[in-house]
């Protein structure tokens, strides 16, 4: 998962640029990287580390101009490589400045049709490298020496023909302006707003609305899935459809994770949905569970608090907070390498012994992905001095990887793949297991009347590919890519070694 964000205003942007990419860091937490357009010069700082590490003073002076786009990354293979840091940048043609969330599921199809059709050279393994080389050969294409929003539309459309998978994307070309768009599905997402100032419109493209809101941006819309939007140089913004027959599927784990409570995405407010997952849950247990002995509900920091919370008030049980959370560690789920995440929890999280001492507990998380931190956090509780230590999912059971651009474990390290709900409370070491159904959350994300949306990605859930291109092979080869022990050589680097040999 990663954030994006881009700029067009009457002013030098690079401190609301920084500033969007500190609220967005909870997207990405390896590398981080802005590009600025003065007139026709490009200005770029990108390295591994926080937005704060990554942008000194120094660096902040060089970044001039009133135009700029912004990235922040997580490693999409759980490799960290400051190679990878975005924006990605090509020369031909015109200049084009590209920072990309998602990932394309016919990345190595495409890495071979670059090289060999388009005649580019691709030198990372990175897929947004690719998609900004297929935007490049697709704008390219248009043989115009002066561009207009048409050339950029017809190019997006290119753009859509040829990739799959999910992306939202936010690239700039000096001179002619801004530009953002999303797959035709909507998986990954991306919002656009506007604000009035002293010496004109001012435009912000970005992954979440909360980004918007702390640089005094009005939100005006999600970009629509295979939408694309352009505001040049001037201010001006054009709008058009560049998909065929696009379906809005956004990923349903944006709303359970990966976004902020304060963000609106696809017209749902991120936080409403996780406090209808707490009384959706809550009703199960009522439901299945109607003579429960819970003494206390605690949430798991942080992303839980609200469905924890609507959980106990729906209970009528008692709401505590038994953890305290160091706020400088990141978050687990996203470091790459097993070893850093396991040693992360007991930096990250340390309970309070008053709130588990003799009582039955019910812990609730946001979801159970691999299920290390979920047993450590388990067996803090008895420490702590717990009678009883049930746990609750504010999610379904997560039983198959992501492919749309979250770093999701492989099937085989997933603690849900292959196994039965009394087996995975069996792992977990837990009194009782409660996972939320899946039809529930879909109902708690979607509330009638609130929102636009076609259906939902819940792949991870159900092993339902939205893009319907997702074969064994594909997720065989993605499990040899992804899992803690792989090679740090990803398949597309060798790719690339195979075609500069063989042809």
């Amino acid at each position: 998962m990663c954030g994006i964000v881009g700029i067009v205003a009457k002013q030098p942007v690079n401190q609301l640029l920084y500033d969007a990419l500190l609220v967005l860091q909870h997207r990405g937490q390896d590398a981080a990287g802005i590009v600025t357009s003065d007139g026709d010069k490009l200005h770029m700082r990108k390295d591994s580390g926080l937005t704060r590490d990554v942008f000194g003073t120094r660096h902040m002076l060089r970044l001039r101009g009133s135009m700029g786009i912004g990235h922040v990354r997580y490693p999409t293979a759980g490799v960290s490589c400051s190679a990878e840091a975005q924006p990605f940048y090509v020369n031909s043609p015109y200049g084009i400045a590209l920072a990309h969330n998602g990932n394309l599921t016919n990345a190595d199809e495409l890495m071979e049709e670059v090289f060999v059709q388009d005649l580019r050279h691709i030198n990372t393994a990175s897929d947004s490298e690719i998609l900004l080389n297929v935007f490049a050969h697709e704008l390219q294409a248009q043989d115009r020496l002066r561009i207009d929003e048409d050339d950029v539309f017809r190019a997006v459309a290119g753009v859509h023909q040829r990739c799959s998978g999910g992306y939202a994307a936010v690239a700039m070309i000096p001179g002619f302006g801004l530009f953002g768009f999303r797959d035709a599905f909507g998986i990954r997402p991306v919002v656009y707003g506007k604000r009035e100032t002293d010496r004109g419109t001012e435009y912000m493209i970005a992954s979440e609305s909360v980004a918007l809101d702390i640089n005094g941006f009005a939100l005006i819309s999600d970009i629509a899935p295979g939408e694309c939007v352009i505001i040049d140089v001037h201010g001006n913004l054009f709008r058009r459809q560049c998909a065929q027959q696009p379906v809005l599927s956004p990923c349903i784990f944006e709303f359970v994770y990966f976004a902020r409570p304060d963000s609106i995405i696809d017209n749902i407010s991120v936080h409403k949905s996780r406090s209808r997952m707490g009384k959706k849950l809550a009703a199960k247990i009522k439901r299945v569970w109607p003579d429960h002995d819970i003494d206390v509900v605690i949430p798991v920091p942080e992303t839980s608090r609200t469905a924890a919370l609507q959980l106990a008030n729906q209970l009528g049980i008692p709401y505590a907070e038994g953890f305290i959370k160091n706020r400088y560690i990141g978050r687990t789920f996203i470091m790459p390498g097993q070893q850093v995440r396991t040693r992360s929890v007991r930096y990250k999280l340390n309970a309070i012994d008053l709130e588990f001492r003799k009582k039955n507990v019910l812990l609730v998380d946001d979801s159970i992905v691999r299920g290390t931190t979920s047993q450590q956090i388990i067996q803090m509780a008895r420490d702590a001095g717990a009678k009883r230590v049930y746990f609750a999912s504010a999610a379904p059971p997560v039983r198959y990887p992501n492919v749309y651009g979250i770093d999701m474990p492989t099937a085989s390290e997933l603690i849900a793949h292959g196994r039965t709900e009394a087996e995975i409370e069996a792992e977990l070491g837990c009194d009782r297991l409660i996972f939320q159904d899946l039809g529930d959350l879909i109902e708690a994300v979607q509330k009638k009347g609130k929102s636009h949306v076609d259906r939902f990605d819940t792949s991870v859930f159900d092993g339902v590919y939205v893009t319907n291109d997702v074969t064994r092979d594909y997720l065989d080869t993605l499990e040899q890519m992804r899992n803690d022990g792989a090679k740090q050589l990803s398949r597309r680097d060798e790719t690339v070694l195979e075609l500069h040999n063989t042809l």
